[in-house]
């Protein structure tokens, strides 16, 4: 994966966009292998984290008083997207003559 400022962007994007809304989103949803290409974001994390083996390469970020009765009240973000292209970037380098 390209850096932990790619995920840190991603998930304050994610926090960000509910704040706006008017949330306060307070809960990340994690899944284990987004815990292990993102353990340095999360130590940072000022949000309660709960691992959900469900979600594997995702994380929801959520505003605990209105998950599930809002349907804006969370946002889903993943790192699986950015290890595929990390993987592409690799194998174009290893192309190279």
């Amino acid at each position: 994966m390209r850096g932990v400022e790619e995920v840190r962007d991603i998930l304050e994007k994610a926090i960000t966009e509910l704040k706006e809304e008017g949330l306060e989103p307070d809960i990340l949803l994690v899944g284990p292998r987004f815990i292990e290409h993102s353990v340095e974001v999360l130590r940072n994390c000022s949000l309660r984290i709960y691992k959900i083996e469900e979600l594997g390469y995702d994380a929801v970020v959520a505003d605990s008083k209105y998950l599930g009765q809002m349907k804006r009240a969370s946002r889903r973000i993943s790192v699986e997207p950015l290890l595929e292209e990390t993987d592409m970037w690799e194998e174009l380098e290893k192309l190279k003559v």
